[in-house]
């Protein structure tokens, strides 16, 4: 996005970008615009924005001390260039500047002001002392990708049911699986907003991806589920996430949202013999809320069960927890078949530890069948197998 005329500036980033992109692809609706001190207030007693839900305000405070004099600054109409990595990406028609109480900003976001806790430190780092607001105008095409996509899969489909499951797939396991298939047998069409955040952690979003890619397009029914990056910036940091999730599932087109009963902040209670969530409050959305129980192995039933529906307790039931199976893969181990689908386990542990073998065909030829053929074979490959010998059971 060129100026034509040398106008100030503020810097920020691709989170910020993207939040600002939301709003603008009217992902955040009916927020479109930066929220002057008044509107921030009225949002934040209220939790809606004319007559619609919204969780906080909605504001731009950028930290840096450049930033912070040019916004305590501005003239009302003045124009700000907003720039990010050397490059002019929009601009905001400035109305003006309020002064911003950061412990509440803070207790907004997360519900509490605890200055431990990592996520708060990290947004307290990026949070200034004072809000610009007005309208702006933004060059960040992804989310508008995003939306032209699920709409053009509605249509070629003709899906009138469509859900929406946000996953971080970190990794993807089978209880997700679980989720996928019974989420399919009541809706049209599943869309699976894939989290993008702004720096990945031990596997990347691109074998997220294709992990989540090959699941779907092997397992799944054809045509019926579309994976799509969620850029997950620091305003679904904190307990609000589940309600901005929803927020956004809805204004992306689906009018179904699945979400788990862990979910963090989803707050299940008990009102008059009813279970309830912190979403119960937002009844207005036009769309449809399921929250579902949580999925464990039970080594009674013998398989995969939901913990309202099985009869035995906590201490037969093998869990499905993401950081454990993380764990797994950070030691080099391979998550066992009951918790992970062999093939993707597979697929992340040769990625993530490539060339882990000195000599790895001769390995593969001293442990298993061979024709008597030299034979080149992957490291994916070389896991897939010796899975499978670990699921014999006629010598244990």
């Amino acid at each position: 996005m060129e100026s034509t005329k040398k106008y100030r500036q503020i810097e920020l980033d691709r989170q910020a970008l993207a939040t600002l992109s939301y709003a603008q692809e009217g992902i955040f609706k009916p927020v479109d615009r930066l929220m002057n001190q008044e509107e921030a207030i009225d949002v934040d007693n209220t939790g809606f924005y004319k007559g619609r839900p919204f969780p906080f305000p909605f504001i731009l405070a950028p930290a840096g001390i450049e930033n912070e004099k040019v916004i305590s600054s501005v003239k009302p109409n003045e124009r700000i260039d907003i720039v990010v990595d050397g490059e002019i990406r929009g601009y905001i028609i400035a109305q003006g500047f309020f002064e911003v109480d950061r412990k509440r900003r803070i207790e907004q976001i997360f519900g509490n002001y605890d200055i431990n806790n990592e996520a708060t430190i990290e947004y307290l780092q990026r949070l200034g002392k004072y809000s610009i607001y007005g309208d702006y105008q933004v060059d960040f095409d992804d989310i508008k990708a995003v939306k032209e996509c699920i709409k053009t899969k509605i249509a070629e489909t003709g899906a009138k049911s469509v859900a929406a499951i946000m996953a971080k797939a970190n990794p993807f396991h089978r209880a997700h699986e679980r989720l996928f298939r019974i989420t399919l047998e009541r809706s049209d069409l599943l869309v699976v907003f894939l989290s993008k955040p702004s720096e990945d952690g031990l596997l990347s979003y691109d074998l997220r991806y294709r992990s989540l890619k090959y699941f779907t397009d092997n397992y799944l029914p054809k045509n019926r589920v579309l994976i799509v990056p969620f850029e997950s910036t620091y305003l679904f940091a904190g307990f609000n996430d589940a309600i901005l999730d929803c927020i956004c599932a809805n204004n992306f087109g689906c009018n179904k949202f699945i979400i788990g009963q862990h979910h963090t902040g989803i707050g299940m209670y008990y009102d008059k013999n009813e279970i309830k969530s912190i979403l119960s409050k937002y009844e207005s959305l036009d769309i449809e809320i399921e929250v579902v129980s949580r999925y464990v192995y039970c080594r009674e039933c013998k398989t995969l069960v939901n913990t309202n529906t099985c009869p035995h307790g906590s201490h037969q039931h093998i869990k499905y927890n993401a950081k454990a199976l993380l764990k797994f893969f950070e030691t080099g181990l391979l998550p066992p078949a009951m918790l992970m689908r062999t093939n993707l386990s597979s697929m992340i542990l040769s990625e993530i530890m490539p060339n882990r073998f000195e000599n790895l065909s001769t390995l593969y030829d001293d442990v298993f069948p061979n024709e008597g053929l030299l034979e080149n074979h992957t490291e994916e490959e070389f896991y897939r197998n010796l899975l499978k010998l670990h699921q014999t059971t006629s010598l244990t």
